[in-house]
This record gives C-alpha cells, structure tokens and sequence, in this order.
C-alpha cells in the first residue's frame, strides 16, 4: 500500500484509508511556474501509483489563475487530464481526498492527507513550447527527491534528454530479444520504492540497477521498463523499432 508523508501530521501514513474507494486528488496551484508544474507533476504520479495499486481517482486542479496555462502544460507533460475542483469538489459526497501542495502553503482547512512539493526553478515555465521533447523536462523534475528543492541550471534539460535518449535506445534493442516476464524481485524493487512516499528517484535507480545485472535477460529489461512506465510516463517504449 503506498504510504505517503502527511504534510499536516508530519508523519507518513496509508495515502487512502481504504484502497478500492473513490479517491479526489486535488491539486493546488497558485501560478504559472516550475513549482506549479512540479505540483501537477506529482499529482499525476499520485494518480498513476494509486492506480496501479487498485484504487480509482478522480485528479481534479484547483487554481485562482492560470488555469488554461496548466491544463495546457499537463497534457504538453504528459500528466492526466484534470477536472475543475471548484466545480466537482463540493459534490463528491465521501470521496477520499489527497491534496497536492506547493511546499509553505498555508494549511486550509480541509480533510484527507496534504502532500507538500518542494520549489522548482530554472526556465520560465513557458519553456514548454520550445522543447522538442517535453519528457525531458518530466524527467528532469523527477530525478530529485520531492521534498528537496531542484533548481535546473544551463544544460539540465540537454543533460535530461540526453539520458532519456539513451534508456529509450537501450528498451529499443531489448525489444527486439524474445518477450521474458518481470522479474519479482525487480517489480517487488519497484513498487517498494514508489509506495515508500512515492520514491521515484528510487524508480529510477531500479531501472539503472536492473542494466548491470546480467543475469536478467534482455526481453525481461524491455518489459521491466514498460512496467515502470506506467508510473513514471516518459515513453520509455516510443523509439521501438528505430533501433539499429
């Protein structure tokens, strides 16, 4: 069960109570920037780790402004679509709820569990529409721990698709080898890092692990990283059949 760090109790606790109830994950921004994108970010990893353990959400955005800005750099991000919160919120009846936070936000007064995200900065968000692969930036965002804050200096994007060209290039050729399962002790790596307080730099580390094990055959590494897609959405599988 994914346990997450409750930024109202400061302790780490079930993200839901109940693991096949309805589940709102809301987040909260309040403007256009890394650390907003960061928050939607972790949102959608909320919603993807939730999902994979068997527990349907409903991701919805509350925002005061800029809200065509971010839904437009959600979808450029590849994160979920969301719904309007101030519109949904009110009739969702007991619905569990998880709120996603810029780190420092003053606590309102609501239920569920509170989820802080520390500051981003770097480019102006509106770098967006000049990537020619946004993924870069996801990934980018993901490498550090959430609650540490990143700052992504010159060449930190360059550096970011330089390495997702590479995984990309590596799951490529191992698609090409016969299809072999998931290995349990790599899934169970796997999960246990992103339902310890969705550690996805810990995903990531797995994934880097798993290549210098060369007892893992190389239909079990594509189909590894096509599993660990499923949380992480960088379209580790989308060059399949560009490899030499």
């Amino acid at each position: 069960m994914l346990r997450i760090l409750d930024a109202k109790s400061g302790e780490t606790v079930p993200a839901v109570s109940a693991r096949r109830a309805l589940t709102r994950v809301e987040a909260h921004a309040s403007g256009y920037d890394l650390t907003a994108l960061r928050v939607l970010l972790t949102t959608d990893l909320l919603l993807r780790a939730l999902e994979l353990g068997g527990t349907p959400v409903l991701p919805l955005l509350t925002a005061d402004h800029h809200q065509a800005e971010l839904h437009a750099a959600a979808t450029t991000l590849g994160i979920r679509p969301f719904e309007d919160g101030r519109d949904l919120a009110a009739g969702l009846g007991e619905a569990q709820v998880v709120h996603v936070t810029a780190a420092g936000t003053p606590p309102a007064a609501r239920g569920g569990v509170t989820v802080a995200v520390a500051p981003a900065d770097g480019p102006d968000a509106g770098v967006l529409g000049t990537l020619d692969d946004p993924a870069a930036l996801r990934l980018a965002l993901l490498d550090a721990p959430r609650g540490a804050a990143v700052h992504l200096g010159a060449g930190a994007l360059d550096e970011a698709g330089r390495r997702l060209g590479r995984l990309r290039r590596s799951v490529a050729h191992w698609a090409r080898s016969p299809s072999r399962p998931v290995p349990e002790k790599v899934r169970g790596r796997l999960r246990d890092a992103w339902e310890d307080d969705l550690d996805v730099p810990g995903v990531l580390g797995v994934l880097r692990w798993m290549q210098n094990q060369p007892e893992i055959p190389d239909g079990a590494r594509f189909e590894t990283c096509a599993y660990a897609d499923r949380l992480l959405a960088l379209e580790l599988t989308r060059d399949l059949g560009r490899a030499a």
